[in-house]
């Protein structure tokens, strides 16, 4: 039999005694995972990291001293691949404070439980979306430091040649993509030829943000998409979270439409959603990109895309926060190219530069 994998030793970080004591519980109770210390702000937790080197830190972003976002980046400086999740409040404030701890190099995020429910409620909260996130950013750094050989992708099935430039290019993501997204778009030129959808999972409100963070980086024109929003080249839509975007005629042209359908692989916008209605609409001009996220949202999507014609292109483990998404993509054989995140852009933009505006749609 081979041995147990050793647990994972998490640093808990908040100001507030009952939420230190919630989420240590919640955590404690997995059998998988160890509390080797707690820090009641991001000073403190400086110093924690140095003496007890944990695989995984959860932090709150508001603190007195020194708050979350400030204690990330000063982490970061010694300690760049520590998985560090963020503690968020479903605010306005909270989610600006959320993106700007990502930029910062946080590695993910969770909500805070409301003042509504009881304390074992807050705590199944807590456990249903903090524990798989440590577990799956804690393998992928324990895998990068044993040296883990790299899982090949598996080999791309022939198909027809396509016949034509492309004509939409649309993108999936999850934990780590505002970041990729971050690089990614501000590389595709302002007069990019075709319409650019992209799905992150995020709940609402922090897609708003996040669009008109791009917005504000990027040559194209960036935006959270609307219900009946053209669809039109140099144009990027983003999923508004809790929402499925997907494309529909309308008269001569393209717009998005909007569902609350059920969630698909527990996502809700999901990848597949999203790429399964580019591939009924594009065709063989569909051009997909799924960058580094957990879980396998995008493969189903991504292979109807090829069995139309399109192409994908994946992020790679090394630069992925976790290769969960593209990493199920490049694994079923999926996948056109995988390529480092500092590549991505650059290959899409070449890929897209001689596509014409889709048939039907102005500009």
């Amino acid at each position: 039999m081979s041995a147990a994998a050793p647990r994972i030793r998490v640093l808990v970080v908040d100001d507030s005694v009952v939420i230190r004591r919630l989420v240590t519980e919640a955590l404690a109770a997995d059998p998988q995972i160890e509390i080797v210390g707690i820090a009641p702000n991001g000073r403190v937790a400086i110093e924690r990291v140095k003496e007890l080197g944990p695989d995984a830190v959860t932090m709150d972003i508001e603190m007195p001293d020194m708050n979350g976002i400030d204690a990330v980046r000063a982490i970061r400086k010694t300690h760049p691949r520590l998985p560090i999740v963020m503690f968020s409040t479903l605010t306005e404030r909270g989610a600006s404070a959320t993106l700007d701890a990502l930029a910062a190099g946080a590695s993910d995020y969770v909500t805070k439980p409301s003042n509504v429910g009881s304390f074992a409620e807050s705590q199944a909260n807590v456990r249903e979306q903090l524990i798989p996130k440590l577990k799956a950013l804690a393998g992928t750094r324990r895998a990068a430091a044993a040296g883990a050989p790299r899982i090949p992708p598996m080999p791309v099935p022939q198909r027809r040649a396509r016949s034509g430039p492309f004509s939409a290019l649309v993108i999936g993501c999850s934990t780590g993509g505002p970041d990729a997204l971050a690089q990614v778009l501000p590389a595709l030129p302002g007069d990019l030829p075709v319409p650019v959808l992209v799905v992150q999972h995020m709940p609402p409100l922090f897609t708003r943000l996040l669009a008109q963070r791009l917005d504000g980086q990027s040559k194209l024109r960036i935006s959270e998409a609307e219900e009946g929003d053209a669809i039109v080249a140099g144009r990027v839509l983003i999923a508004p979270g809790g929402k499925h975007l997907e494309v529909r005629r309308q008269g001569a042209g393209l717009v998005a439409h909007l569902t609350e359908d059920p969630p698909e692989n527990f996502c809700r916008p999901a990848v597949d959603v999203l790429f399964r209605s580019a591939a009924g609409i594009f065709g063989e001009r569909t051009l997909a990109a799924v960058l580094t996220g957990m879980g396998r949202d995008g493969e189903k999507g991504a292979k109807l895309i090829r069995e139309a014609g399109g192409e994908v292109y994946v992020q790679d483990e090394a630069s992925s926060v976790v290769w969960g998404m593209p990493g199920a993509v490049a694994g079923a054989g999926q996948a056109d190219k995988v390529l480092p995140l500092t590549r991505v852009g650059a290959e899409l933009a070449s890929a897209l530069s001689r596509a014409p505006a889709p048939a039907g749609v102005s500009r």
